[in-house]
């Protein structure tokens, strides 16, 4: 076999990393998540959709952190990083697994992670899978490990929330100064992506601010506030919009956001570990519970 070519990545190969980063990720969650969680699911049309049209974004904002290998003209993996501010974000990375134990996986991390050379952080999240973990801790990357509170709701725990209200791309502002100051670093344009995909709700009070992204299961899938019992609200709201009887799961818990744990067992919710947040030179983010991609 060939050896592989690490090249920078074209629009034309960002539909076959998104096959390739789908297969891999849920081959990754069928090895490793535990019988009680929901089964697996491979990303559905419409959330490729969206991983796509993220991708194609990075690639005009950031075309010296999109990268793809190729063996004998195939493209058989790639890394999508960013840098927004003075953070290096690693959004997508995956190897098809025929492929993998090559080295490819080593060449595109270093790729990446020259795009990010002039950054004073850096931040992604990863799966539990140890050959992925390692490669991680080897270059340079401390390990939180990550929790999810996952159940069906109970509605009669569900407390009245006040002062939330639907958010805008008018908001963004406000929601890049929260970034700032819980994890150092605004989203900028990428709340634009997020508006795409999720509804928005926000507060914006003297007794502290913050937003959350929700996805139509009623469960927060980025959040950031400017001091916990804000966050604890704002999760409730989310929380609040599932539909009766329907699973729910909060992913991406670190322990310095413990009052999300707090929320899901005051809900009824169950805790299990999942994964990792990895950070270079930065405490993990609270009051926050971070994107998977755009994080």
């Amino acid at each position: 076999m060939s050896a592989a070519v690490v090249r920078p990545m074209r629009q034309e190969d960002v539909e076959a990393l998104a096959e390739i980063t789908a297969t891999s990720y849920y081959e990754v969650d069928a090895r490793t998540y535990q019988r009680s969680w929901p089964d697996p699911v491979r990303r559905p049309a419409a959330r490729n959709g969206h991983w796509i049209r993220r991708t194609s974004r990075a690639l005009v904002t950031d075309p010296g952190g999109c990268w793809v290998a190729e063996v004998e003209g195939e493209v058989v993996g790639g890394a999508v990083s960013r840098v927004r501010e003075l953070m290096w974000i690693l959004a997508s990375f995956a190897v098809r697994p025929e492929h993998q134990g090559r080295g490819i996986g080593a060449q595109l991390m270093s790729a990446a992670l020259h795009h990010g050379r002039g950054c004073l952080r850096g931040m992604f999240a990863a799966s539990a899978d140890p050959g992925a973990v390692r490669r991680y801790r080897l270059a340079g990357f401390d390990l939180h490990p990550q929790m999810l509170v996952t159940g069906v709701v109970d509605r009669s725990a569900i407390p009245v929330v006040e002062r939330v209200r639907g958010g805008s791309a008018g908001d963004v502002d406000l929601m890049d100064s929260i970034d700032r100051r819980t994890r150092g670093a605004a989203h900028l344009g990428d709340h634009l992506l997020l508006l795409d995909q999720f509804r928005l709700v926000v507060t914006d009070h003297t007794t502290g601010s913050g937003y959350a992204y929700v996805d139509d299961d009623g469960a927060p899938v980025l959040l950031a506030a400017t001091n916990r019992r804000t966050a604890a609200r704002l999760m409730w709201e989310a929380l609040a919009s599932s539909a009766p009887g329907t699973q729910v799961s909060v992913h991406h818990i670190t322990a310095a956001n413990a009052w999300a744990l707090d929320v899901g067992l005051e809900a009824r919710m169950a805790i299990h570990t999942s994964g990792y947040l990895c950070l270079r030179r930065m405490k993990p983010p609270a009051p926050y519970l971070h994107h998977g991609s755009l994080l």
